[in-house]
């Protein structure tokens, strides 16, 4: 039975990911945080050059602010950290609490993570100035990706070394 306690990880790690996802972004925007405590006007020669698109909208200095700016990155490094997380407490949950082959093991954690990442989108399209994206969910899978490869190098390091 205490093996099953191990999935408490992923599902805790799943209810702070539902809560952050069920806030709208008023809630969650941090350039107040960056813009009032930080001299960011040393940043903007760095990257006022960078433009791209991102759902649908322009993604600069010049639209968003250097704040806003960075502000995205932020948030859209979180998707990939988040997601990276949930990924190996799948993974832990599993091995701790089966007999799965490693192959398996690993399978389940991503395509787990990945299935939620899709209900994470689908949910936030349910939350006030929250819009559900298919481009949030590879960063997210990205997240589930870079996981499963950390764990195999750390496999292959430790047979390699023990």
């Amino acid at each position: 039975m205490k093996k099953y306690l191990y999935w408490l990880l992923p599902v805790f790690w799943m209810g702070v990911i539902f809560y952050a996802s069920d806030q709208p972004y008023e809630k969650q925007d941090i350039k107040p945080l960056l813009s009032g405590g930080l001299d960011l006007s040393y940043f903007e020669p760095l990257i006022d050059w960078i433009s791209f698109t991102y759902n649908g909208t322009l993604v600069s200095v010049a639209t968003h602010g250097v704040a806003g700016f960075i502000e995205f990155f932020i948030r859209k490094g979180a998707h990939v950290a988040v997601f990276l997380l949930l990924a190996c407490f799948f993974y832990i949950a599993i091995t701790k609490s089966s007999q799965l082959p490693f192959k398996y093991a690993l399978a389940i954690s991503f395509f787990g993570t990945l299935a939620y990442a899709i209900t994470d989108e689908v949910h936030q399209g349910f939350t006030p100035n929250r819009t559900p994206f298919i481009g949030d969910v590879i960063l997210d899978a990205v997240g589930a990706f870079t996981a499963v490869m950390l764990i195999i190098a750390i496999r292959h390091w430790k047979n390699r070394n023990g």
